[in-house]
Order: C-alpha cells, then sequence, then structure tokens
C-alpha cells in the first residue's frame, strides 16, 4: 500500500487496482468477493468468508466512500436514500476491478461471486444488474433496494442468495429486491429468518449450504 490518497482520504493500493483489499488464495477456482457494511473494511468478512467456504480464494474489498470517517461503497444522504450517480459509477468500478483483479491475480475471472453483508449487499446488487457478465453469482445478506429507479437488467438464470431478517429494522426496505431480481431473470433463493439486521447462526447454515451447491455447479 502506497501513501499515495485518493479525494476522499483513503490510500491507494499498491496494486493499482484502485481499490484496497486483501487476497487469500484458495485450493478452489471459485473466488468470493467480500462486500463489507458501513464501518467496516477489506478484513472484516474474511472470517465469515472462510467459514462459509473454507476453500474458496477470498478477495475482500474496503469501500471508497467515506461516512464520518467510515468506510462505505457509496454515499447516502440519510438511512435509505442513497447518492444515484456515485452508487451508478461505484458499481461499475467494481465490475472493473473484478476484471483487473483476475487478470493480476490470476483468477478466474468466470468464477466471482459476491458476497455482501448490509451496505456490501447494496453495492453488489447493483454491481451484478449492472454489470451481470463479471458474476456467477451472489450472497446478498440484508439487502434494500438501492435504487430510486432500478434499471433493467438480462440476468439469464444467475444464481442469487437473499438472506432478510424477520426483526430488521430496515426488511421492509429489502421486500423487492427478490423479486426485482426474479423480474430480470435471476434464480433467486430466499429466506426471512428469525433475525434482526445482524447474522447469526441460520444465516451460516443457509450461506454455506448454498455456496456449496454453486461450487459444485462451478466446478
Amino acid at each position: 500500500m502506497t501513501d499515495a490518497t485518493r479525494p476522499n482520504g483513503a490510500p491507494e493500493p499498491s496494486s493499482g487496482l484502485g481499490w484496497i483489499h486483501e487476497l487469500r488464495r484458495g485450493s478452489l477456482a471459485l473466488t468470493l468477493l467480500l462486500l463489507h457494511g458501513t464501518g467496516g473494511d477489506e478484513t472484516s468478512l474474511l472470517g465469515l468468508g472462510a467459514e462459509l467456504l473454507p476453500d474458496a480464494t477470498l478477495l475482500s474489498v474496503r469501500g471508497r466512500s467515506l461516512e464520518e470517517g467510515f468506510p462505505r461503497f457509496f454515499r447516502r444522504f440519510d438511512a435509505l436514500r442513497y447518492d444515484q450517480a456515485q452508487l451508478a459509477g461505484e458499481a461499475d468500478a467494481l465490475a472493473r476491478f473484478v476484471a483487473g483483479a483476475a487478470a493480476v491475480y490470476g483468477l478466474d475471472a468466470g468464477r466471482f461471486v459476491a458476497l455482501g453483508y448490509s451496505n456490501g449487499a447494496n453495492i453488489a446488487l447493483a454491481s451484478l444488474v449492472r454489470n451481470p457478465r463479471s458474476y456467477a453469482g451472489a450472497v446478498l445478506l440484508r439487502p434494500v433496494m438501492p435504487f430510486d429507479t432500478p434499471p433493467d437488467a438480462e440476468l439469464g438464470g444467475l444464481p442469487v442468495l437473499v438472506l432478510a431478517g424477520l426483526r430488521d429494522p430496515y426488511g421492509p426496505h429489502g421486500e423487492t429486491v427478490a423479486p426485482y431480481l426474479r423480474a430480470q431473470g435471476a434464480a433467486v433463493e430466499e429466506a426471512r429468518l428469525q433475525a434482526g439486521h445482524e447474522l447469526g447462526a441460520a444465516d451460516l447454515r443457509a450461506a454455506r449450504d448454498w455456496l456449496a451447491r454453486l461450487a459444485e455447479q462451478l466446478a
């Protein structure tokens, strides 16, 4: 990591890929792209990724927007109003990062699965629908709909797992996510769990089983 900084104060990664990140190689060809929630960083979901799919390569990314000093993947005006231009720009930049990382690190560009929590789930959703060829699937943990006007997409059976919490205060704002993805052609599995916004054992079981099945399909 160099001492150079982006305009928002975040340091540039030394790889030149434009995002601060960590890579942990696994024996599977599948790469989990790990996308943290507000206030997290590139280390926050490494343990979760290793627990969910132990042999996967883990590529964990830090969001480039700062809110009161805490990393996010795009700006928000309040809890549920987002900067739509930055959302779109960062969603597309994340897809370019995936392509660049595949080339730099020798990863299989056709086997990237985005796994995001909260704000990370929202950028995963945005990047997926705007750049569906960049991903082999996605796990969305506690997403809400980030778009004011959701775009049309051609997802062509892309597998997506959506896990919502029945006690999540943001839950009602995520109810349109799975129907929207299905309408765009994704193969969506959705579970509404006895949980709040936090993750629990039921999330781990559901995500682990889904990822194991997807890994077999992609092998």
